[in-house]
């Protein structure tokens, strides 16, 4: 078959997928699940995946919510990454029963290339991308040991090829004081509480000289118990972002910097933890992303090139680093639209936000029948990664 007719036939078969990918998305969003307890999410996903002929292997990399599902043989192995877990207490503001859905609906489509030639299209289900880092976790235990390249599709309110996605480290901060009276013998205390507000002080401080791209933001877990008691212990979670990892070590440094002065002027005992995962800076792959903004054009879609996007942090960072892979966005919801937001959740079960996720489903496909049938393609892809 020809390439542009092998083309058109892809993209008719994510708009004949349409309504059960709308039905996917809206059950998802309607079923939020947070990270590592997307129970729901994987065995709707892979329960369509099989029905249209992948092999699914539920459970990678000793994660419970983790999937892969293949079609076809050989190489090239070309990975769609899905993620579909929820915000805690806001459910699906970041769009993620659209992300998931789009990898899904364009790996189903791309199987009319794969039946033409030689490889294999794979839907990598990446669990607990918010907070936890699981594509982290799962780099580590080999999820793309094997892949050529990797692709994904994010949902945002502009349509872009490419991310901006700073290094991110987080950070667990308790402090352990002494309890007391706070009226009757406050001199006894030791204020956990006034040793966290006081951190924050610091670290407000410290913003003024620091790299202009650079995050540091946190909240209190813990700050007492009732107001009439010196509260003994306090507790707090913080995420120190990057745009390099060299960059993101001075940083934590002088982060926990604060902390520890903070436990010298209070007098309370400091204890903390980096979390042992760390979300890498994007680093996108431009002959790919070229690839896909030409593909997203040819659909209609205007793509915001090159990326004017806000500064973020996400896990597809670690599998960047690893094989050649871009992290595109689609328009769900009208510019400005916050994402982490109630309205962006309300955007993401809309008839825009379905719309957004076949045209992404179709970039997609189309982008994998383009690397399946150039190898020259491929090759210039791969080059680039290698620092060619």
């Amino acid at each position: 078959m020809d390439v542009e007719k092998l083309k058109a036939a892809v993209i008719e078969q994510v708009d004949a997928n349409r309504q059960r990918l709308g039905e996917l998305a809206r059950n998802i969003h309607d079923n939020p699940e947070p990270g590592f307890q997307e129970f729901k999410a994987a065995a709707w996903l892979t329960q369509f995946l099989e029905e249209n002929g992948f092999s699914v292997k539920r459970g990678i990399c000793r994660l419970p919510t983790a999937f892969r599902a293949s079609y076809g043989k050989g190489r090239p192995v070309i990975a769609l990454v899905a993620e579909y877990d929820a915000l805690p207490g806001i459910g699906h503001a970041c769009g993620h029963n659209i992300s998931g859905n789009i990898s899904v609906g364009a790996a189903v489509a791309a199987k009319l290339g794969v039946d033409q030639f030689p490889g294999c299209v794979t839907v990598i289900g990446t669990p607990a991308e918010e907070l936890y880092a699981g594509k982290a976790v799962m780099v580590k235990r080999g999820a793309v040991s094997d892949v050529d390249v990797a692709m994904m599709v994010h949902s945002g309110t502009i349509n872009t090829a490419t991310t901006h996605a700073l290094a991110l480290q987080t950070l667990y901060i308790e402090f352990f004081g002494q309890a007391s009276h706070a009226a009757a013998r406050p001199e006894k205390g030791v204020n956990a509480l006034e040793a966290m507000i006081q951190s924050f002080n610091a670290i407000n401080s410290l913003r003024q000289h620091i790299k202009s791209s650079a995050r540091i933001h946190g909240i209190i877990t813990d700050g007492g118990q009732a107001s009439n008691i010196v509260p003994d212990h306090s507790a707090g979670e913080f995420v120190v972002r990057a745009e390099d990892e060299e960059y993101l070590g001075e940083l934590k440094e002088k982060v926990i910097n604060c902390f520890k002065g903070a436990a010298t002027a209070t007098g309370a005992r400091l204890k903390y933890k980096w979390d042992a995962s760390c979300y890498a800076p994007m680093q996108n792959n431009m002959t790919l992303a070229r690839l896909f903004a030409d593909n997203m054009k040819s659909l209609g879609r205007p793509v915001d090139w090159p990326d004017s996007g806000g500064l973020i942090s996400t896990d597809m960072g670690n599998v960047s680093q690893i094989v050649p892979a871009i992290h595109a966005n689609v328009a769900i919801a009208p510019r400005g639209t916050l994402l982490h937001s109630p309205e962006f959740a309300a955007a993401a079960v809309s008839e825009a936000a379905i719309d957004g996720l076949c045209d992404a489903a179709k970039t997609l496909a189309i982008t994998v029948v383009d690397l399946l049938t150039s190898p020259e393609t491929l090759a210039e892809v791969k080059e680039e990664f290698e620092g060619g």
